[in-house]
Formats: C-alpha cells, sequence, structure tokens
C-alpha cells in the first residue's frame, strides 16, 4: 500500500481527502504546515501532497528544504491562476501541480500516474532495459540514476524520466504532447508548462557536453529534440 503525506492547513478539506485516498487504497499521513511535513518525512512515504499557502512553513520553502536531501515525488496543490508559484515549484523539483479547486477523479489519476513513474525502474530492472550512453552522460533505468563522467547528477524521477525517454528517441522530435502523457500520465491542456519547466531544469542541472552541441533543441510547436552526438 503506497503511503502519501499530505500537507494542508485546511482541516477541512485534509479529513475529505484522507477519507477520498484511503478509499483508493492508499495509507494517508496529514501534516498541516511545513514544519510538520518535514518532520514526517522518510523513506517510507511514497508521493507528497504540498499545499503552497500555509503558516509557519509554506509549500515552497518546504519543498525547497525537502530537495536537499529527498526525491520523493510531490504534487503542489496551488491556487487557481497563481501561474508564479506553480512555475517556481517546478523549478524548485515538484513533479506536478494540481490547481484547487480539482476534481477527486484527476487527483487520484495524478497520484497513480506519479506512482507508477516512481515504480518504473524497478520495472526496467526486471526486464533488463539498456542504459544508454550519450558523450559522457550514462542513464541507468534500473536505478533510474544518470551520471556524467562518472558522477551522480541530482535529479528527480520525473526529470529522470523525462531525460530517458528522449534519450530513447535520440535526433528524434518528441512532442510535448507525448511527453505530458508518458512522463506526466496527463494530457496536455494548452497553458500547461510543466514539461517546459522539467526541460529547464534539465538545461541547469546538465553539465556542458564535451562535443560542445547543447543537450536539447526546442522546436517551436513541434516539441523536443535530444541532440545526437557528432
Amino acid at each position: 500500500m503506497h503511503k502519501i503525506l499530505l500537507v494542508d492547513d485546511d482541516r477541512e478539506l485534509t479529513s475529505l481527502l484522507k477519507e477520498l485516498l484511503e478509499m483508493e487504497g492508499f495509507n494517508v499521513v496529514i501534516a498541516h504546515d511545513g514544519e510538520q511535513a518535514l518532520q514526517y518525512i522518510d523513506s517510507s512515504i511514497d508521493l507528497l501532497l504540498l499545499d503552497i499557502m500555509m503558516p509557519r512553513k509554506n509549500g515552497i520553502e518546504t519543498l525547497k528544504e525537502l530537495r536537499q536531501y529527498h526525491q520523493t515525488p510531490v504534487i503542489m496543490l496551488t491556487a487557481r491562476g497563481s501561474d508564479l508559484d506553480r512555475v517556481l515549484g517546478l523549478e524548485l523539483g515538484a513533479d506536478d501541480y494540481l490547481p484547487k479547486p480539482f476534481n477527486d477523479r484527476e487527483l487520484v489519476a495524478r497520484i497513480r500516474a506519479i506512482l507508477r513513474r516512481s515504480n518504473w525502474s524497478e520495472q526496467q530492472a526486471d526486464i533488463g532495459t539498456p542504459i544508454l550512453e550519450i558523450d559522457k552522460l550514462q542513464l541507468s533505468p534500473g536505478r533510474q540514476e544518470a551520471s556524467f563522467d562518472g558522477t551522480i547528477l541530482d535529479l528527480t524521477g520525473t526529470e529522470f524520466t523525462l531525460l530517458y525517454l528522449l534519450a530513447q528517441h535520440l535526433g528524434q522530435v518528441v512532442s510535448r504532447e507525448h511527453l505530458s502523457q508518458e512522463v506526466l500520465g496527463k494530457r496536455l491542456t494548452p497553458f500547461d508548462r510543466a514539461i517546459d519547466m522539467h526541460i529547464s531544469n534539465l538545461r541547469r542541472k546538465l553539465p556542458n557536453r564535451t562535443d560542445e552541441l547543447p543537450w536539447f533543441k526546442t522546436l517551436r510547436g513541434r516539441g523536443y529534440l535530444m541532440v545526437s552526438v557528432k
């Protein structure tokens, strides 16, 4: 049974969501502020649902501190229209976001999609999915681990999955729609910039290639391409 840490200062909402998620087969732990959430987080937590507007330590501050020592998947719960918070959350390593008010079924679908991706590395190890090497970048799906010239890179699970998918299609354009469906488990909507922010994070985190080529090219209206080696 997957264990979810639900972090929100709205006690009525957390009570309702706890009931919903337990009916869906999840084990739910509740925290009402960021300080409490950071005390609860450990390796037994499979996913965080993290509200942004909270007392003591808000969701952005909590995520920033969390990412210093944990790569646990995080779905940010944001106020509708708070684009700056969404962008900042994704830059800090959130896997996805969901604006309030949200549909119960959409929330459950997003959670299951992220958890499926989290279990992806174990599945790849079982079926022997190959390690990919591009320039000095090595991608190991069994460990969900990326390294460059032997140094492990600090990527979230979502960032790794996106990077591996693009590497599998090296030199080919992959549409944003396909990336959103395969990596985040959701259909792309017109103003959804989650994939773009994850690409931006990868550009920032990946070291420069030895062949001096960029890692990715953006093809407006078509998608993203991972550049082949010379």
